[in-house]
């Protein structure tokens, strides 16, 4: 694996690559609030026969951090950035896996060029309202009235105790999880000024929903090979934002695994063969 900083649009830009250099292409997208440490188990199980890519986003991992007042913290920059960095390294074929903050970055960028994307694999990542529950009262109150005190009330979600929540909840056996995983993550939170920009993607995140039946038409006019795995007791992207894929993909492949949000971490010997095969079959 080679740990490489390119800059994109003026941005310093950090990814994790490995694999051959003519394989088959596979775009790692990470979630919140990580980075592309997340898929530091699954590259190896991958970059045997596939070329496979995983960038931080701004904000996140090595990935460059810019003022508020130099760069909008947003999904549409977040898809752009990928676009630009992918050209960079001479890539026009790729497939792609989304997961959480990478579905609605990764779905941008297929439809920036639908032709491009071979395959997609959808993990605990939506694009239908039906998955927008409970967790998500607060974060639609801000949407709806962006005001201080919406702001603030979205605020706990950045807490210690809920980004440990967010890979402890709905695992049946936590001696399986390596606690350095939230540990990475509330480091990350910490830094000077990330609460701002993390409150900023909250905020944009309902840019998002307005463009799910651009999403949607784009499955259902492409049809990309899909592969649909999914913690399903994910308090935050519960499994009722899974199922709705199958209308648009009614050839997708859906398995549902007994854990919550972050599946790679404890069920990785499950979804690990699950996303080999159908990579291996699709591309």
């Amino acid at each position: 694996m080679k740990f490489m900083t390119t800059e994109v649009n003026g941005l310093d830009i950090f990814y994790r690559e490995a694999g051959p250099a003519d394989g088959p292409v596979v775009l790692l997208l990470h979630g919140f609030p990580t980075s592309s440490w997340q898929f530091r188990n699954l590259i190896p199980l991958l970059a045997d026969k596939y070329r496979v890519i995983a960038p931080d986003y701004p904000g996140f991992g090595h990935s460059a951090s810019p003022d508020r007042a130099d760069f909008d913290y947003t999904f549409a920059n977040y898809a752009d950035l990928m676009h630009g960095l992918l050209d960079q390294l001479g890539v026009d074929r790729y497939a792609f896996y989304a997961f959480d903050y990478g579905a609605p970055t990764g779905y941008r960028l297929a439809l920036q060029g639908p032709e491009r994307v071979t395959a997609m694999i959808v993990q605990n990542g939506n694009a239908y309202e039906e998955g927008l529950l409970e967790f998500w009262n607060p974060i639609k109150a801000y949407w709806a009235e962006d005001t201080p005190e919406k702001r603030e009330g979205v605020r706990p979600i950045l807490s210690e105790e809920t980004t440990e929540f967010q890979y402890t909840h709905g695992v049946a056996d936590r001696t399986r999880l390596d606690p350095d995983a939230w540990l990475h993550d509330i480091t990350q939170l910490a830094r000077p000024g990330n609460d701002d920009i993390q409150l900023d993607l909250f905020k944009d995140y309902g840019t998002n929903v307005g463009l799910y039946p651009r999403f949607q038409e784009f499955f259902r006019t492409h049809r990309p090979p899909t592969l649909i795995v999914w913690g399903q007791n994910d308090y935050i992207f519960p499994p009722e934002g899974a199922h709705p894929y199958l209308k648009d993909l009614p050839d997708a492949e859906l398995h549902l695994l007994d854990t919550g949000h972050f599946l790679l971490e404890d069920q990785l010997d499950a979804a690990g063969p699950l996303i080999r095969d159908f990579l291996d079959r699709s591309l």
